[in-house]
């Protein structure tokens, strides 16, 4: 079973080097705005962006697994709020830095921006479901949620 877990994780790390390698061509597929992504790509966001759609749903996952890690924390919907918990912060900090780059170059994609930023919620709820399910065997009170083992 350990050598399970272990599996697991690196299907894990694998799925989520496979979306950072294929990012523009992800997010493309989702969401695409002519000036707009040419603007998005020159400035870097491309890097930027799936690095915090990768970095907050992983750290959320493994403070719930790790930190939290409680039998009163431990059901599905608790593991759905920290997911939606997620979710929202990964949209947050990825319109605020968009909003910053951009109003740095002296342009206003604000509408752009936001509409970007829910299609990219997709990337967090799968980065989320992701890290939860190559993460969770080794905690010892919420290993079973979202689905038992």
């Amino acid at each position: 079973m350990k050598q399970q877990n272990f599996i697991y994780l690196g299907l894990g790390i694998v799925a989520t080097i496979l979306f950072y390698v294929l990012r523009v061509s992800a997010y493309e597929c989702i969401y695409a705005v002519p000036g707009f992504s040419d603007q998005f790509y020159n400035a870097g966001l491309y890097d930027m962006i799936p690095l915090i759609t990768i970095a907050v749903p992983w750290a959320t996952a493994g403070i719930y697994y790790y930190a939290i890690n409680s039998v009163r924390f431990d059901r599905w919907y608790h593991w759905l709020l920290v997911g939606g918990i997620s979710t929202m912060l990964t949209i947050i900090i990825g319109y605020a830095v968009n909003s910053s780059v951009f109003s740095d170059m002296g342009l206003s994609y604000g509408a752009e921006s936001l509409s970007f930023e829910l299609a990219n919620a997709v990337w967090a709820v799968v980065m989320f479901i992701v890290a939860s399910f190559s993460m969770r065997w080794w905690s010892s009170n919420c290993r079973h949620t979202p689905i038992p083992q």
